[in-house]
Protein backbone atom coordinates (compact mmCIF):
# COMPACT_ATOMS: atom_id res chain seq x y z
CA UNK A 1 0.00 0.00 0.00
CA UNK A 2 1.27 3.21 -0.83
CA UNK A 3 0.50 5.69 2.27
CA UNK A 4 0.99 9.35 2.60
CA UNK A 5 1.80 11.16 6.38
CA UNK A 6 0.25 14.39 7.51
CA UNK A 7 1.86 14.56 10.60
CA UNK A 8 5.60 13.52 11.88
CA UNK A 9 5.11 13.70 15.73
CA UNK A 10 5.26 10.60 18.05
CA UNK A 11 2.61 8.50 17.29
CA UNK A 12 3.37 9.11 12.85
CA UNK A 13 6.47 8.12 14.06
CA UNK A 14 6.08 5.23 15.45
CA UNK A 15 2.88 4.21 12.87
CA UNK A 16 5.09 4.95 9.93
CA UNK A 17 7.94 2.69 10.95
CA UNK A 18 5.91 0.05 11.35
CA UNK A 19 3.69 0.60 7.96
CA UNK A 20 7.28 0.45 5.99
CA UNK A 21 8.77 -2.91 8.47
CA UNK A 22 4.97 -4.53 7.33
CA UNK A 23 6.16 -4.03 3.43
CA UNK A 24 3.90 -0.81 2.82
CA UNK A 25 5.35 2.55 1.10
CA UNK A 26 5.70 5.32 2.72
CA UNK A 27 5.47 8.01 -0.16
CA UNK A 28 5.57 11.26 1.52
CA UNK A 29 5.93 13.03 5.54
CA UNK A 30 4.36 15.83 5.51
CA UNK A 31 5.02 18.25 8.67
CA UNK A 32 5.10 22.43 8.79
CA UNK A 33 8.80 21.90 10.22
CA UNK A 34 11.26 20.96 7.19
CA UNK A 35 13.57 19.08 9.67
CA UNK A 36 10.62 17.13 11.28
CA UNK A 37 9.54 15.85 8.19
CA UNK A 38 13.01 15.08 7.21
CA UNK A 39 13.97 12.99 10.49
CA UNK A 40 10.85 10.90 9.90
CA UNK A 41 11.81 10.54 6.30
CA UNK A 42 14.94 9.42 6.29
CA UNK A 43 13.73 6.69 8.45
CA UNK A 44 11.24 5.64 6.25
CA UNK A 45 12.56 5.99 2.66
CA UNK A 46 10.11 8.87 2.14
CA UNK A 47 10.48 12.49 0.80
CA UNK A 48 9.70 14.68 3.33
CA UNK A 49 7.64 18.22 2.53
CA UNK A 50 6.59 21.09 3.98
CA UNK A 51 4.04 22.83 2.35
CA UNK A 52 0.58 20.70 1.68
CA UNK A 53 0.54 21.50 -1.98
CA UNK A 54 3.37 19.32 -2.79
CA UNK A 55 1.56 16.33 -1.19
CA UNK A 56 1.28 13.43 -3.82
CA UNK A 57 -2.37 13.36 -4.93
CA UNK A 58 -1.82 9.36 -6.02
CA UNK A 59 -1.31 7.67 -2.97
CA UNK A 60 -3.74 4.75 -1.30
CA UNK A 61 -4.18 6.42 2.02
CA UNK A 62 -3.42 9.83 3.75
CA UNK A 63 -2.91 9.22 7.43
CA UNK A 64 -3.18 12.36 9.25
CA UNK A 65 -1.76 12.69 12.52
CA UNK A 66 -1.30 15.90 13.62
CA UNK A 67 -2.62 18.08 17.01
CA UNK A 68 -6.54 17.64 17.31
CA UNK A 69 -6.87 21.34 17.42
CA UNK A 70 -4.94 22.03 14.02
CA UNK A 71 -6.84 19.27 12.15
CA UNK A 72 -9.54 20.79 10.78
CA UNK A 73 -7.55 23.44 9.46
CA UNK A 74 -5.21 21.04 7.72
CA UNK A 75 -8.14 19.37 6.24
CA UNK A 76 -9.36 22.59 4.86
CA UNK A 77 -6.30 23.13 3.20
CA UNK A 78 -5.48 20.02 1.73
CA UNK A 79 -5.63 19.46 -1.94
CA UNK A 80 -7.80 16.94 -3.66
CA UNK A 81 -6.06 13.53 -4.28
CA UNK A 82 -6.83 10.01 -4.81
CA UNK A 83 -6.93 7.14 -2.23
CA UNK A 84 -9.04 7.25 1.57
CA UNK A 85 -8.12 10.05 4.17
CA UNK A 86 -7.90 9.41 7.69
CA UNK A 87 -6.90 10.33 10.85
CA UNK A 88 -5.76 8.85 13.92
CA UNK A 89 -7.17 10.80 16.92
CA UNK A 90 -9.32 9.19 19.49
CA UNK A 91 -11.87 12.27 20.41
CA UNK A 92 -12.37 13.17 17.03
CA UNK A 93 -15.51 12.32 15.01
CA UNK A 94 -14.49 10.88 11.57
CA UNK A 95 -17.11 13.34 10.52
CA UNK A 96 -14.58 16.08 10.04
CA UNK A 97 -13.57 14.88 6.23
CA UNK A 98 -17.32 15.20 5.65
CA UNK A 99 -17.34 17.65 2.42
CA UNK A 100 -13.92 17.25 1.59
CA UNK A 101 -13.15 13.56 1.12
CA UNK A 102 -15.80 10.94 0.12
CA UNK A 103 -13.52 7.88 1.19
CA UNK A 104 -12.34 8.67 4.66
CA UNK A 105 -12.16 7.02 8.00
CA UNK A 106 -9.93 6.74 11.34
CA UNK A 107 -7.33 4.41 12.57
CA UNK A 108 -6.91 5.10 16.35
CA UNK A 109 -3.87 3.20 17.55
CA UNK A 110 -5.12 2.93 21.49
CA UNK A 111 -1.02 3.27 23.13
CA UNK A 112 1.17 6.02 24.41
CA UNK A 113 4.08 6.78 21.86
CA UNK A 114 7.58 8.36 22.83
CA UNK A 115 9.43 8.85 19.59
CA UNK A 116 12.90 7.61 21.10
CA UNK A 117 11.03 5.09 22.69
CA UNK A 118 10.92 1.18 21.14
CA UNK A 119 7.71 -0.30 20.68
CA UNK A 120 5.80 -3.62 19.34
CA UNK A 121 3.57 -2.35 17.71
CA UNK A 122 2.07 -5.89 16.94
CA UNK A 123 0.46 -5.55 20.37
CA UNK A 124 -1.16 -2.56 19.86
CA UNK A 125 -4.86 -1.78 19.71
CA UNK A 126 -5.95 -0.66 16.57
CA UNK A 127 -9.84 0.67 16.49
CA UNK A 128 -10.88 1.45 12.95
CA UNK A 129 -13.88 3.46 11.25
CA UNK A 130 -14.99 3.76 7.76
CA UNK A 131 -16.94 6.34 5.95
CA UNK A 132 -18.33 3.37 3.50
CA UNK A 133 -17.15 -0.54 3.11
CA UNK A 134 -13.80 0.77 0.84
CA UNK A 135 -12.53 2.77 2.99
CA UNK A 136 -12.98 0.76 6.08
CA UNK A 137 -11.59 -2.74 3.79
CA UNK A 138 -8.56 -0.27 3.05
CA UNK A 139 -8.36 0.65 6.55
CA UNK A 140 -9.06 -2.42 8.04
CA UNK A 141 -6.68 -3.99 5.85
CA UNK A 142 -3.46 -1.77 6.60
CA UNK A 143 -4.00 -2.33 10.48
CA UNK A 144 -4.31 -6.29 9.79
CA UNK A 145 -0.81 -5.91 8.72
CA UNK A 146 0.72 -3.92 11.59
CA UNK A 147 -1.09 -5.75 14.47
CA UNK A 148 -3.13 -8.74 15.74
CA UNK A 149 -5.38 -6.71 17.97
CA UNK A 150 -7.93 -4.85 15.20
CA UNK A 151 -11.40 -3.54 15.93
CA UNK A 152 -14.54 -1.73 14.39
CA UNK A 153 -15.72 0.87 17.05
CA UNK A 154 -17.55 3.98 15.83
CA UNK A 155 -17.26 7.30 17.09
CA UNK A 156 -19.51 7.05 19.64
CA UNK A 157 -17.83 4.30 21.57
CA UNK A 158 -14.23 5.47 20.34
CA UNK A 159 -14.43 8.88 22.24
CA UNK A 160 -15.28 7.63 25.59
CA UNK A 161 -12.77 4.82 25.23
CA UNK A 162 -10.20 8.05 24.68
CA UNK A 163 -11.42 9.68 28.03
CA UNK A 164 -10.96 5.95 29.50
CA UNK A 165 -7.58 6.09 28.57
CA UNK A 166 -6.72 9.54 29.65
CA UNK A 167 -7.70 8.31 33.09
CA UNK A 168 -5.67 5.10 32.73
CA UNK A 169 -2.95 6.46 31.26
CA UNK A 170 -1.73 10.67 31.29
CA UNK A 171 -3.60 10.99 34.77
CA UNK A 172 -1.88 8.30 36.49
CA UNK A 173 1.28 9.12 34.40
CA UNK A 174 0.78 12.55 36.29
CA UNK A 175 0.57 10.66 39.88
CA UNK A 176 4.02 9.30 39.05
CA UNK A 177 5.02 12.75 38.50
CA UNK A 178 3.52 14.04 41.35
CA UNK A 179 4.96 11.16 43.55
CA UNK A 180 8.57 11.65 42.37
CA UNK A 181 8.22 15.32 43.06
CA UNK A 182 7.94 14.25 46.66
CA UNK A 183 10.71 11.52 46.77
CA UNK A 184 13.08 13.96 45.26
CA UNK A 185 12.07 16.74 47.97
CA UNK A 186 13.39 14.19 50.42
CA UNK A 187 15.97 13.06 48.59
CA UNK A 188 14.78 9.03 47.53
CA UNK A 189 15.41 7.21 44.89
CA UNK A 190 12.08 7.25 42.24
CA UNK A 191 13.60 3.97 41.62
CA UNK A 192 12.69 2.33 44.60
CA UNK A 193 8.58 3.07 43.98
CA UNK A 194 9.16 0.93 40.62
CA UNK A 195 8.28 -2.60 41.85
CA UNK A 196 5.12 -1.50 43.49
CA UNK A 197 4.14 0.25 40.17
CA UNK A 198 4.87 -3.12 38.43
CA UNK A 199 2.51 -4.85 40.58
CA UNK A 200 0.04 -2.47 41.07
CA UNK A 201 -0.04 -2.37 37.02
CA UNK A 202 0.57 -6.23 36.54
CA UNK A 203 -2.64 -7.51 39.26
CA UNK A 204 -5.15 -4.96 37.10
CA UNK A 205 -4.51 -7.39 33.98
CA UNK A 206 -5.79 -10.57 36.57
CA UNK A 207 -8.36 -8.88 38.10
CA UNK A 208 -10.71 -5.60 38.23
CA UNK A 209 -9.14 -2.97 39.52
CA UNK A 210 -11.43 -1.91 42.21
CA UNK A 211 -10.30 -5.22 43.92
CA UNK A 212 -6.93 -4.51 43.21
CA UNK A 213 -6.78 -1.13 45.37
CA UNK A 214 -5.23 -0.96 48.73
CA UNK A 215 -4.41 1.53 51.10
CA UNK A 216 -6.08 4.43 54.12
CA UNK A 217 -8.18 5.47 51.98
CA UNK A 218 -9.77 1.91 50.98
CA UNK A 219 -10.34 1.38 54.67
CA UNK A 220 -10.81 4.74 54.86
CA UNK A 221 -8.24 5.34 58.03
CA UNK A 222 -8.66 9.13 58.95
CA UNK A 223 -5.56 9.21 60.92
CA UNK A 224 -2.82 8.04 58.09
CA UNK A 225 -4.91 10.58 55.86
CA UNK A 226 -4.64 13.84 58.17
CA UNK A 227 -0.94 12.84 58.65
CA UNK A 228 -0.29 12.91 54.50
CA UNK A 229 -2.58 16.05 54.03
CA UNK A 230 -0.36 17.93 56.69
CA UNK A 231 2.57 16.84 55.05
CA UNK A 232 1.70 18.62 51.63
CA UNK A 233 2.20 22.16 51.02
CA UNK A 234 0.99 22.68 48.06
CA UNK A 235 -3.04 23.26 48.00
CA UNK A 236 -3.72 21.38 44.84
CA UNK A 237 -1.59 18.16 45.69
CA UNK A 238 -3.81 18.38 48.67
CA UNK A 239 -6.54 18.76 46.79
CA UNK A 240 -6.09 15.88 44.74
CA UNK A 241 -5.16 13.71 47.53
CA UNK A 242 -8.93 14.35 49.09
CA UNK A 243 -10.85 13.98 45.95
CA UNK A 244 -8.90 11.01 44.98
CA UNK A 245 -8.81 9.26 48.57
CA UNK A 246 -12.80 10.42 48.34
CA UNK A 247 -13.11 8.45 45.24
CA UNK A 248 -11.92 5.32 46.22
CA UNK A 249 -13.50 5.27 49.10
CA UNK A 250 -16.37 5.45 47.61
CA UNK A 251 -15.47 2.72 44.63
CA UNK A 252 -14.64 0.37 47.73
CA UNK A 253 -17.87 -0.03 49.34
Amino acid sequence: MNIIFIGAGNLATHLARACRSAGHTIFQIYSRTMENAMLLAAQTGAEAVDELSKINPTADLYIFSVKDDILPVVIQKMPQTEGVWAHTAGSLPMQLFAGHKADHGVMYPLQTFSKNRELNFSSVPVFIEGSNPASTRILEKLADSLTRKVYMLTGDKRRHLHLAAVYACNFVNHMYTLASEITEKEELPFDVLLPLITETAAKVGEMPPRLAQTGPAVRYDEEVMKKHLSMLNDSVMKEIYRLVSKSIHQHST
